[in-house]
């Protein structure tokens, strides 16, 4: 029951009990919470009372609401991204690099689409390519999709002096991707760095990955670097955080 003399809001008080029973396992991941009316009877509140205490589990992306259904309480991350292993050259050898990688590992079935043009570079572009503003810049914009679910919005960038006459410019790239094609153009990729973030989507990016209200978003601006050293291409990713995990792995020195 809903402790009073507490100074705590109600609404609070519930969304706490409920968030600890999640947690502990009593309900589980994808199982329906009670009704709206045996919460009210069961913590001795009003129904206003319980919708803003679920309101609060939403926009903390604990659970989902559905329409004429009830509320749920969200599944972990259906899919697990090995940043290691699906960059490697076997596998874009196999044309399992990247997002294909995760779909082999996992059993889904990938797809995308895929737009080609061309842009100036803005200075946050020109930074981690290594080039001037203004620059001419290759644009693939990509939709991920899994078992034809949105699960990824990525958007690559790379210098046209690279891609000028290469299938890079086209849709599809061929066996093992822009990366293959680049080494293939004597570009040899020599490492990757990652710089992952979090924030809520824009209105845009929640429409196209149909997440929730309260389910934030995982950023991750991945660079792709020559063997001497010179940017080749930067990767800027936009995952759904209820469905994904990243997984990162090394040796220990």
């Amino acid at each position: 029951m809903v402790d009073r003399t507490s100074g705590v809001p109600a609404f609070r008080q519930v969304a706490a009990d409920l968030r600890e029973k999640i947690t502990a396992g009593q309900y589980a991941p994808g199982s329906q919470l009670p009704s709206e009316r045996d919460l009210v009877e069961t913590y001795g509140v009003s129904r206003p009372t319980i919708r803003d205490a679920v309101n609060v589990l939403r926009t903390e992306g604990i659970v989902v609401a559905e329409h004429g259904r009830g509320v749920f309480v969200r599944p972990p991350a259906s899919i697990q991204r090995i940043s290691r292993n699906r960059l490697s050259r076997e596998a874009r050898e196999r044309n399992e690099g990247a997002f294909l990688a995760d779909a082999a590992a996992l059993g889904f079935t990938p797809s995308s689409s895929v737009k080609v043009n061309f842009e100036a570079a803005d200075n946050r572009t020109a930074g981690y390519l290594d080039i001037e503003p203004g620059d001419e810049v290759t644009v693939r914009d990509r939709v991920m999709r899994a078992n034809g679910l949105v699960v990824q919005l990525a958007v690559s960038r790379l210098p046209r002096a690279l891609t000028r006459g290469t299938a890079i410019e086209e849709v599809d790239t061929g066996k093992g991707g822009a990366y293959a094609r680049l080494e293939e153009a004597g570009h040899l990729i020599g490492r990757f760095a990652e710089h992952v973030g979090a924030r809520m989507p824009t209105p845009q990016e929640a429409s196209a990955l149909q997440v929730t209200p309260g389910v934030p978003v995982i950023t991750v601006t991945r660079v792709a670097y020559g063997q001497d050293g010179k940017p080749l291409e930067m990767n800027d990713m936009v995952l759904p955080a209820d469905r994904y995990e990243l997984s990162y792995e090394w040796e220990a020195d």
